[in-house]
């Protein structure tokens, strides 16, 4: 009998597989479809403290191995997910879930935060100060160690619940934001949010996506995302959820090996909306092939 608990800051998940923001909903949508409280978790869409449309379409455009997106934070803002969206996930979730939490200034990650930190279902904040598609806020505030440490100090003063800060690949030294975002008091790490890239429509001579740029998604990620995870896991010693191409079992493993504690799952949603269920059902057949008695013992084991 195979192991699959793993544990993020004293929150105990029956397995590592959570689906990412913005992949997921707000889960009652994926309830349609399968039991969705067999996940370990999962980070609800990105939300903002005033609702956002988004940005223009087109906002999505595929890649080989990928997809780029640019949707651009559309949320209906804090107020209407507190009193609409996790009244209805209530119903067909019954575990904690993580609370992505995305602002264009301090004042408005601390606003979200401490209003999401009092919602019993929410179990981790998970700071995105990484997101590609939006100007003004979003990725900058993960492109620097010092704005990086800010958000996570303001959010840290309003909040009592673990606060996990999702880090963008876009930077030069990614060990330098992580560990900066530590010493303000992270209680774990996300990463990586999408690598930033474009496509040009060849006939109109124009950029495919109204945005200009997207972030890229998908397997192709996946080695880059690995090699970070690999890196921050070395650098830091609070916990790291690894993200970034996970399409399989092997691939939790390998992110696992890699330094995560627990691993999130997002392209592939789009691509299979199972996708996760089937990860889950797939990992003890995977562990049992690679004599893993237990996740948390294989945890940083490729260091």
């Amino acid at each position: 009998m195979v192991n699959t608990k793993v544990t993020l800051s004293g929150l105990t998940l029956d397995n590592p597989v959570i689906p990412a923001s913005g992949t997921f909903g707000y889960g009652y949508e994926f309830a349609e479809l399968y039991d969705i409280n067999i996940l370990g978790s999962f980070s609800f869409k990105g939300t903002t403290k005033e609702g956002r449309f988004g940005n223009p379409s087109p906002r999505i455009a595929e890649t080989p191995s990928g997809m780029l997106n640019a949707v651009g934070l559309q949320n209906p803002g804090v107020e209407a997910v507190i009193s609409e969206e996790l009244p209805k996930l209530k119903k067909v979730f019954n575990k904690k879930v993580i609370a992505n939490v995305s602002g264009f200034s301090p004042e408005d990650y601390a606003y979200t935060c401490e209003r999401l930190d009092g919602e019993e279902q929410v179990g981790i904040i998970e700071c995105n100060i990484s997101c590609p598609n939006v100007h003004g806020g979003g990725m900058a505030f993960g492109a620097s160690p010092e704005a990086a440490a800010e958000i996570t100090r303001v959010v840290k003063k309003v909040t009592k619940k673990p606060v996990y800060m999702k880090l963008s690949p876009n930077v030069t030294d990614i060990k330098a934001v992580a560990l900066a975002c530590e010493e303000a008091g992270a209680d774990g790490l996300s990463l990586i949010n999408t690598l930033l890239g474009m496509r040009i429509d060849i006939k109109g001579r124009k950029p495919l996506l109204a945005n200009r740029t997207g972030g890229l998604s998908g397997p192709a990620v996946f080695p880059v995302a690995l090699r970070m995870v690999y890196d921050v896991y070395e650098a830091v010693k609070i916990p790291v959820i690894g993200m970034g191409g996970i399409m399989s079992a092997e691939d939790i493993v390998e992110m696992m090996l890699a330094g995560a504690s627990a691993c999130q799952v997002g392209a592939a949603n789009l691509v299979d909306p199972f996708a996760c269920k089937k990860i889950i059902e797939d990992l003890p057949r995977v562990m049992e092939k690679y004599k893993i008695k237990s996740l948390e013992e294989i945890i940083g084991g490729a260091h």
